[in-house]
This record gives C-alpha cells, structure tokens and sequence, in this order.
C-alpha cells in the first residue's frame, strides 16, 4: 500500500463521510511520509480503522461523521475492542495495535483542530502475555547450517540446495530477518572485498552489517552455481522458476530440518535471528551493538535477550555445578 497515491478499495467503500475519508487519508500519508512506518504497518492500522469505521456505522445505524467521532465516550471504544476479542478472536496483540491505530487517527484529528475526543486515551491497552525468543542452542544452530542437505528433495538441482545453504547461514550469520535476506538483490551480494551487508529494516531504517566469512562463501559457492540472471538489480536469491525466492521455501525446509534433526516447533527462520541475538549475547557482545546489528529502534526490545541469556546461563549451572 502507498498512502501517498491509493488507498485499499475496502476503506475507500466504508460508511463515512467524504470529510472523515479524507482525513483518514492524511493520516495514513503522515504515518508513510513523516513516521516512516512500513508497508505491512501501515496496511493493518488502515485496517484497523476500517473496522472502527465499520463498527461504528453498524452501532449508531448512521454513516460517520465527524460530530459522532466528537461524541464518542470509553464505552464505545470498549465496545469495539471487546467484539473484536469475542467475534474473531483476535489476541490481545492485535487488539493493542488497534487501540494504538484508533489512539493515533484522534490525536492526528486533534492536530487538525477538527475534533477534540480524549475518550480513546482513557481505554486501557490490553495485556500482552511476555513472550521470551526462543533460540536454538549453538550446537543445534550448526546442525541448521550444516544440514541442508538432509531435506534435499528427490531432483533438486545442486544449485537449490547451495541456495538454501546460503540463505540460512547469512540468517543465523548476520541476525537478518528473512524478508530483509530475501529482499537483497545481486548488486547487494558480500564479497571478500566487500564483507558488509546494507539493510534496509522496519520502517525504512539502514543498517550495515559485516558478513562472516564462512557466509560469504556460501553465497559464493551459490551464485557459482544459480543458473538465473546477474544484472545488478536481480534477486540475490532466485526460486527455482526464476522470480524471487519466497520465504515459503525457506520455511518448508527449516520444517523439514525439525523432523530430520529432531527440533523443536520454535525452530523457524526468524529462530536463527533470535540465536544470533542470544549467542552474540552470550559470548560479551555488548547490548547496544546488539541492538544496531539488528535494526532495533529501542534498546528495550534487544534488552529481551538479556532474559534469554540469564535462563541459559541458569541451566547450563544446574547442569554443572556439582551440587546443583
């Protein structure tokens, strides 16, 4: 979605008025242009407001205007929210990100002198269970790196499964979340000269990080043997009909590595970001280089690992300690 030049056709056919579209529109483009949120962020707050929108002209039997905006009391905003949570399900992460999105579009009303409703500010954000990542231990990430070709499928070509290869180590090798190693094109590729990746992350934000030799060779021995184009601006990683590889395939074989290496269900590929985090952690990486190498805005979030590490550290004492 650009806000900048279209909208979803679900939110431009909501019940409200012109007056409110527009507004919902300015809000959006301020979001892109001034926040910098990403693409996937910024379709689930329209989202979000679509079914605000949708709630409303279903509970007042009316299309919304500004003045039923102006009007609105908590109770309303409760009311949505707890539909929400009764009639779809949906988790209370969910929920704290439409609360934030409803939170945004009145402060943004306000900011317009359009309409001054503090009744949103007063809903109080719904729990989230705290979630700790859950890393592969080191010896089980070197399995990942090295067993590629415990999943090969019957007629694989060799340069798919180097291509797998390549992809895993540069997750667990760099902390990259899969959408940033899939997103890189040719031009993008590290090199011995060139031992540095530029990432472009969440909400736009650049990021350099080195590439450990043992990725750059991977890649090497992958781009030897792709059959695919070598334009610059080509994907770095191809699937096997000559587009973009799809998180899907790497996916799939990180399932099929599970139940070849015995694995847990965590075992994903955004598992080999949060062990990159944790050993980098556990061996004196320093936090707040941590939290670069990741892309993180807030050293809140990289701050998790810190709990991960300390239950690690726990266990491998009552392992080892003599009178544990």
């Amino acid at each position: 979605m650009n806000a900048r030049n279209t909208m979803n056709p679900d939110v431009l056919a909501i019940p409200v008025s012109k007056q409110i579209l527009e507004l919902i529109k300015g809000f959006l483009r301020h979001l892109e242009t001034e926040k910098g949120l990403a693409a996937k962020t910024l379709e689930a707050y329209e989202r979000d407001l679509r079914l605000f929108m949708l709630f409303l002209s279903d509970y007042h039997g009316e299309s919304v205007t500004l003045p039923l905006l102006d009007d609105l009391d908590v109770r309303t905003f409760r009311s949505f929210l707890a539909r929400r949570r009764m009639k779809n399900q949906t988790s209370s992460r969910s929920l704290a990100r439409s609360l934030s999105a409803l939170r945004g579009f009145f402060r943004h009303l306000n900011r317009q002198k359009v309409c001054d409703n503090q009744a949103v500010l007063a809903v109080q954000i719904p729990k989230i269970p705290h979630g700790v990542p859950k890393p592969l231990s080191e010896t089980k990430a070197g399995a990942v790196m090295n067993g590629a070709d415990l999943v090969q499928r019957d007629g694989a070509q060799p340069w798919v499964l180097a291509r797998d290869s390549a992809v895993l180590v540069l997750l667990y090798g760099c902390g990259l979340r899969i959408s940033e190693a899939l997103n890189l094109n040719r031009e993008n590729a590290p090199s011995r000269a060139k031992d540095v990746l530029r990432i472009i992350g969440k909400g736009g934000k650049e990021r350099i990080v080195p590439v450990l030799p043992v990725a750059i060779e991977a890649i090497d021995h992958y781009l030897s043997l792709c059959p695919y184009g070598a334009a610059g601006d080509a994907p770095l990683f191809y699937g096997e009909k000559g587009k973009r590889l799809s998180p899907r395939i790497i996916q799939l074989v990180m399932q099929r590595l599970r139940g070849a290496l015995g694995l847990p269900d965590t075992a994903t590929p955004h598992a080999l970001r949060h062990s990159f985090a944790t050993h980098l952690l556990g061996n004196g990486g320093d936090l707040r280089e941590i939290q670069e190498l990741l892309g993180h805005a807030n050293l809140s979030t990289t701050q998790i690992y810190t709990e991960v590490d300390k239950k690690h550290l726990l266990k491998t004492y009552e392992g080892a300690h003599p009178r544990a």
